[in-house]
């Protein structure tokens, strides 16, 4: 019987192990995140004035996947240097212009 606990045993540890390990790397990659999300709102800070800040902010109730994209892309214009001056709210809308889905208009006909 002894051998079967011991057996049981060491399985139990690599079970724990292997929990532990997968424990680790989650909250590693939670951390990172939280580290290049900070690192995103940095760079947003310098770049865009607080109106333009309030306004990609009210944009994200609307369609978050686009206020996510709009950032990356201003993120990487700051980065690659072709941000010359900050950003303001009539800017930024000009942008959000060329980027918001257009809505389309259907109108019915009756005959």
């Amino acid at each position: 019987m002894a051998a079967g606990d011991d057996e049981l045993e060491a399985i139990r540890r690599r079970k724990l192990a292997d929990l532990q390990t997968q424990q680790d790397q989650a909250i590693a990659q939670q951390q990172y995140r939280e580290q290049v999300q900070a690192q995103r709102q940095a760079i947003l800070r310098q770049i865009l004035t607080p109106e333009a800040r309030e306004r990609l902010g009210r944009i994200e109730l609307a369609y978050p996947e686009l206020k996510e994209s709009v950032e990356q892309q201003l993120v990487a214009l700051a980065q690659s240097g072709r941000v010359q001056r900050m950003i303001d709210d009539e800017t930024l809308r000009q942008i959000l212009e060329r980027v918001i889905p257009k809505k389309r208009e259907i109108k019915i006909e009756r005959r």
